[in-house]
């Protein structure tokens, strides 16, 4: 299939159907060659980070929108309009190639419609471009909603969150170190002179200078390393495991928290439990490749006993459903399938699994609330509310004016994330 022609119809699929860029790219890529998919990846996430800057630019070129069956060709002029603002492609086949994916998505009668378009915008690019960008929308590339609670939430940071948010995400690794140190990784990665940088306090991360495919990575197949960034393995340094406890990953999928609470371990029990039974998949997948076991079950964190009647944990991971406002880089799309409305419900929901687990948790047990939210209800608010209502919580090593420890993107080069270390008093 004609790579643009993908492209217009994963964003109709997100843009206009609501669905996860996670989920649609990857079945997009089979219907292409494999020398594609990068290509493909690159103007789904880059259209995506620029969205309203381009949607301003496709309706200040059309007479009328396109609508119903037409959709996915306002989508396709908005692919040539990012590979002629922000790609290295040559302008004559950026416009050459959207033009002919009109084939594809069986409208050739809008050849002429997109050619004219892609045309004219070329003649006008200064212009239009500045036109695109008058909106804080455009100018930002976040929807007004999000703009208006990072200003709010963020005073002083709010411009370097959207400047994070914009940049393509860096491929941190994970050291397995039931293999090797981190510095005895390092040294593979310099026979192999790959480029990186150590994150100063996540004792197993790496990060790449350049990304690259994971199995030309020394070892990747044998589980030697795993990709996770950084902020997502600082999880363990707040859990601190310890060898022979019955640890519970709670909302665990993909798994990564899984894998390296076992790595830091030994004849340590991890149960993984997680709603969604297709990501549950990953889990398995993940822990079968590094060689190490957990008890994956599928279940409601909100209802523990209907799937579990054992003994209560020493230690929690809940990485709560949340917003994933903190990881926009990594999936742009989050931008615009998140509503302003969906942080309540979540907060709401969250609130639940806390005081759900709460009850699985031992006395003297550590439970770690974490998400990869920015948002201050979904974190800090949360757990006021929760040490409120909690007696027998103690917050550990954070202010109770403002608790727990917020990451915010870009910091260090990691992820947006959250932490709250909570202690049960017996």
């Amino acid at each position: 299939m004609n790579v643009r022609a993908a492209a217009a119809n994963v964003l109709f699929q997100v843009v206009d159907k609501g669905k996860s860029l996670s989920t649609v790219l990857p079945e997009a890529q089979q219907s292409i060659r494999p020398r594609d998919h990068a290509l493909l990846q690159e103007i789904c996430y880059g259209t995506l980070r620029y969205l309203p800057r381009l949607e301003s630019t496709a309706n200040q070129l059309m007479d009328k929108p396109l609508k119903g069956k037409q959709r996915v060709f306002h989508h396709l002029i908005l692919v040539g309009l990012y590979q002629l603002s922000f790609m290295r492609i040559p302008p004559h086949a950026a416009v050459g190639e959207t033009v002919e994916g009109t084939k594809d998505l069986k409208g050739p009668r809008l050849r002429g419609l997109i050619n004219a378009v892609l045309r004219n915008y070329q003649r006008n690019q200064s212009q239009l471009d500045q036109q695109a960008v008058s909106h804080d929308a455009g100018k930002y590339g976040h929807p007004n909603w999000l703009l208006n609670l990072l200003k709010t939430s963020y005073p002083q940071h709010w411009q370097a969150i959207i400047d994070a948010n914009n940049q393509k995400a860096p491929m941190w690794l994970r050291v397995n170190r039931r293999h090797h140190t981190r510095e005895q990784y390092l040294a593979l990665l310099d026979a192999e002179e790959i480029e990186y940088h150590v994150h100063p306090e996540a004792s197993d991360a790496i990060k790449l200078l350049t990304p690259r495919d994971v199995y030309s990575l020394p070892g990747f197949e044998q589980g030697w390393v795993s990709v996770q960034d950084a902020a997502a393995q600082l999880s363990v340094d707040y859990l601190n495991p310890r060898d022979n406890e019955l640890i519970l990953d709670c909302c665990a999928a993909p798994g990564g928290k899984t894998a390296h609470i076992l790595e830091h371990t030994h004849n340590t029990k991890v149960v993984a439990i997680d709603a969604d039974e297709f990501r549950l998949r990953r889990v398995n997948e993940n822990l079968a490749r590094l060689e190490l076991e957990a008890e994956v079950i599928c279940g409601d964190a909100r209802t523990p006993e209907a799937w579990w009647d054992g003994e209560k944990f020493d230690r929690i991971l809940l990485d709560a459903p949340c917003s994933a406002t903190g990881v926009i880089r990594r999936h742009p799309d989050i931008k615009w399938l998140r509503r302003a409305q969906d942080i309540e419900s979540l907060a709401t929901l969250q609130s639940e699994i806390l005081d759900a687990m709460w009850q699985q948790l031992k006395a003297g047990g550590t439970l770690v609330y974490a998400t990869c939210s920015i948002t201050p209800q979904e974190n800090r608010q949360q757990v006021s509310n929760f040490l409120a209502r909690t007696a027998d919580a103690k917050l550990v090593d954070s202010d109770p004016q403002a608790p727990g420890r917020q990451i915010l993107p870009g910091e260090e080069d990691m992820d947006g994330f959250y932490y709250a270390v909570l202690v049960k008093q017996a």
